[in-house]
């Protein structure tokens, strides 16, 4: 007799029975065939934690054990905490989302490419729709990496209201609100939180995301190094240790990702609101569950329904095809297109050291898979990620 929950969305059901079993096949697989070296993942539906498995190692030389409270270098995961903290802004009328951002930032003021002005809101900083770009999308030479402008991913000495300087003086790649791309936008997000709430960007996320939820292993600083997982870099021959400065390719027109695992563990590194955070699963799922729900205590529903809403709509979204953009991660338009088997509409987000997390509100579905090997673990770029979406929905 199949077991399924009823979600509160909608009258549609995921079934259960095996559905352990499934997820531990794909993992196993994974770990077996040297494309992870550890995993931590955690799927809730309905509310209820139907799965959670810590396996494989944290640090592979060292024979420590992956487990559920390990810290790992969230990398882009983090745009999902402080996209949050600034509609919580939003929310309580401090921030508006098609006010200026120089109202609060008078030096951040990029133009076009033809020298023309433009006006940047925090919409478009959210969705992706500023003109905006990053560096490792461009090549070596490009017009960021002569800025000197940091990822948030690398060591770097300079401050963060200094690489905000630095990304404003390169042109715009568009007209704000006019084209789509991924972007250094939401460093900019964690510069304007930092001059709205008037203290450090670490301070004002925990004030208004961590703190209210019971969120404490995750936030801009590692909390305990015993705890942070290593990271590792995909390979033919498997995962390699990841040295302290690394180039990781991603196809050749780009230079690719600048990675840096001594900077979690520098006290001196600027905050990179986009990529710079530190933390665990279990806080993940916990602000997923929050926003599913429907945004208590921090957000009203209007507000997480504006951060689901495709804002990116009739927009190309490379390196996700089938998919739209909300106001802090991608929303699933076309599951086909997309390549995976998803309900429409799923919000879906990963990072550069091996992670991906999914929400399906139709069906109560909650899911985050934290690895420790960046590419195969993240989303987009990974196999593993897809996988798991296959055995959840099969």
């Amino acid at each position: 007799m199949n077991t399924s929950i009823a979600t509160e969305e909608s009258s549609t059901a995921i079934t259960i029975d095996g559905l352990p079993d499934r997820i531990d096949a794909v993992i196993d697989m994974a770990i077996a065939e040297q494309r992870l070296v550890g995993a931590v993942v955690l799927l809730s539906l309905d509310g209820k934690l139907v799965y959670r498995r810590a396996a494989g190692l944290a640090d592979r030389e060292a024979n420590r054990e992956m487990r559920e409270d390990t810290l790992f270098r969230l990398a882009s995961v983090s745009k999902l905490y402080v996209s949050t903290a600034a509609m919580v802004l939003v929310a309580q009328g401090r921030l508006a989302l098609d006010e200026p951002v120089d109202t609060w930032l008078a030096d951040f003021r990029p133009k076009l490419a033809d020298g023309s002005s433009a006006r940047i809101t925090l919409r478009h900083l959210l969705s992706h729709t500023s003109g905006l770009g990053y560096g490792f999308l461009e090549p070596a030479d490009g017009p960021y990496h002569r800025a000197g402008v940091s990822d948030g991913m690398d060591l770097s000495d300079i401050s963060l209201e200094e690489n905000i300087r630095r990304i404003a003086s390169v042109p715009l790649l568009f007209q704000p609100g006019t084209a789509w791309t991924y972007s250094l936008a939401t460093d900019v997000v964690g510069g304007l939180i930092a001059r709205v709430t008037g203290v450090p960007l670490p301070e004002a996320v925990r004030e208004l995301v961590a703190t209210p939820l019971g969120i404490n292993d995750t936030g801009f600083e590692v909390v305990d190094p015993a705890r942070l997982a290593v990271p590792y870099v995909n390979e033919a021959s498997g995962p390699r240790r990841m040295a302290d400065s690394e180039i990781v390719p991603l196809w050749e027109e780009v230079e690719g990702l600048r990675l840096s695992p001594a900077r979690a563990l520098d006290a001196s590194a600027f905050p990179s609101g986009g990529a710079g955070m530190i933390g665990t699963a279990g806080d993940t799922l916990r602000i997923l569950e929050i926003l599913r729900r429907g945004g208590a205590p921090l957000l009203p529903t209007e507000l997480v329904g504006e951060m689901a809403t495709d804002h990116a709509a009739g927009m190309d979204l490379a390196p996700w095809p089938g998919r739209g953009f909300g106001l802090g991660f991608t929303i699933l338009r076309d599951p086909f297109a997309a390549g995976f088997a998803e309900t429409p509409g799923t919000w879906r987000m990963g990072g550069a050291y091996g992670h991906s997390w999914s929400v399906d509100r139709e069906k109560g579905l909650s899911v985050v898979a934290f690895t420790n090997a960046g590419l195969e673990g993240q989303s987009p770029g990974g196999r593993f990620p897809d996988e798991l979406a296959q055995a959840i929905y099969a």
